[in-house]
């Protein structure tokens, strides 16, 4: 069973963790004291909730680290009193006041800025996806779970009413057995053709060269650029893999196509559309992966691609077969059945019926003159108070979260990047979860982790 089943049964107890920092402090009336990693766009909204005025836990943000001097600049004035740090592994030597840490860094430095947390057994709140590949999810999992502390990843959609519901209606059989869902998404960035990109309104496939003309991105530039004074580049590459300043990669979320910093549409959005599915049929990891799209860029994920995942049967329910599909790629089951009008959503199929979510807070029961005076069930799952106070509760008084790295948020991670790695190696990949390997081919390892830059390391 999900940790997330623990929203309306477990206690801290029952979690296994930790007692809750307040429950350990001596002053019952003290305030959480909380480390701000990445204090730019994401990172600044993150922010700006911990400390929100109304926040049922007081909170003091007592150091913040961005390697952006502009973003570090906005932050200290919301938090005047931190101390401010562009490297966060000098933050980390200076932690011993922190209860917990908030990581909005870029995709690639997620896993080295909240491996060191875990360690030092610091709570941690991660936006999503959890970390850049395979083996980091694995690693943040296991460090997780030895250290027995709140977390929550950044899927801040989970808290909604919505899903919800859908996630009751599901798990109540309204429309039978669910043996296969659609996941799809109108986003269309990342390596497409001029057209596409147009079309799809991609607003970061073009950069201006020093003649001034515009480029549209089809590969890594060959011209470098000077890093704008803010910006300390060594520090934002972190472990990736050495390469010149270009504005292709930066700012946010320009780097979000490019495979060294990120992993495209697939792992980004997947953190919050399979969400929907992973949570309600209670998925964990899959057996056998398959892509389709375009041939494979080394450089650049794709705009458009395909992805289907086989899990199998468990306890009383059948095996369940997801198909994630983005860009100019839809399920053709919409059109079959006469679905317009969607640009996201998850189309679950059941043996007595079908339910269609979409735009995050619709969900309708199909065909509608089947359930018409359908009586959903009462409401089981408690109504969150909100996706970053359901942490900051963890923290005060050892309540769940609902989207913790393990095991939840850790698998859910895997799978999605596992989509990734199916469509770069260009086979279809048979999965052993527990070796944390494809057993098929040799040609997925090389996308499962990577070696990091000198100086970087996950292992402390």
């Amino acid at each position: 069973m999900f940790l997330t089943e623990s929203l309306a049964l477990a206690t801290a107890g029952g979690l296994g963790l930790r007692a809750p920092r307040l429950l350990r402090a001596e002053n019952l009336n003290s305030r959480l004291q909380l480390a701000c990693l990445g204090t730019g766009g994401r990172g600044y909204g993150n922010l700006r909730e911990m400390i929100k005025p109304g926040n049922a836990v007081a909170v003091d943000v007592v150091a913040l680290c961005d390697v952006d001097a502009r973003s570090l600049d906005r932050s200290k004035e919301a938090c005047p009193d931190a101390r401010t740090y562009r490297d966060f592994r000098k933050l980390y030597e200076q932690a011993n006041d922190i209860d917990g840490v908030v990581v909005s860094t870029c995709e690639h430095t997620h896993a080295y800025a909240t491996l060191p947390a875990l360690r030092m057994g610091k709570a941690v709140y991660c936006e999503k996806p959890l970390t850049l590949n395979v083996a980091e999810a694995r690693l943040v999992r296991e460090a997780a779970a030895a250290a027995r502390v709140p977390t929550q990843m950044g899927t801040q959609i989970h808290a909604g009413e919505n899903y919800r519901r859908v996630v009751e209606l599901i798990r109540s059989g309204a429309i039978g057995p669910v043996s296969e869902v659609h996941v799809w998404v109108g986003r269309a960035w990342g390596l497409q053709s001029r057209e596409d990109a147009e079309k799809h309104n991609d607003p970061y496939g073009w950069y201006n060269d020093s003649k001034g003309h515009r480029v549209f991105v089809t590969d890594r530039p060959s011209e470098s650029q000077i890093p704008p004074s803010h910006l300390d580049w060594d520090l934002w590459l972190g472990p990736a893999p050495e390469r010149p300043f270009h504005e292709v990669y930066v700012p946010g979320p320009r780097w979000y196509r490019w495979w060294d910093f990120g992993n495209g549409t697939m792992s980004d959005l997947g953190s919050h559309w399979v969400d929907l599915p992973f949570w309600a049929l209670e998925l964990d990891a899959p057996t056998s992966i398959e892509s389709f799209g375009p041939d494979p860029h080394p450089e650049i994920a794709p705009a458009s691609m395909t992805a289907v995942y086989e899990y199998p049967a468990r306890q009383n329910r059948p095996a369940v077969r997801l198909t994630w599909y983005q860009g100019k790629h839809r399920p053709p089951l919409l059109e079959q059945r006469g679905i317009t009008g969607f640009g996201s959503g998850v189309l679950f199929v059941g043996s007595d019926g079908r339910m269609l979510v979409s735009d995050y807070g619709r969900h309708q029961l199909l065909p509608e003159n089947q359930f018409t005076g359908f009586t959903p069930p009462e409401p089981w799952l408690p109504r969150s108070p909100g996706h970053h106070q359901e942490w900051l509760l963890a923290l005060r008084d050892g309540t769940p979260t609902s989207s913790p790295f393990t095991p939840y948020a850790g698998l859910l991670t895997e799978a999605n990047h596992l989509g990734n790695v199916a469509f770069r190696a260009g086979e279809k990949l048979l999965w052993d979860a527990n070796a944390m390997r494809v057993t098929n081919t040799r040609a997925a390892d090389r996308y499962l982790s990577r070696e990091p830059r000198a100086g970087w390391s996950l292992h402390g």
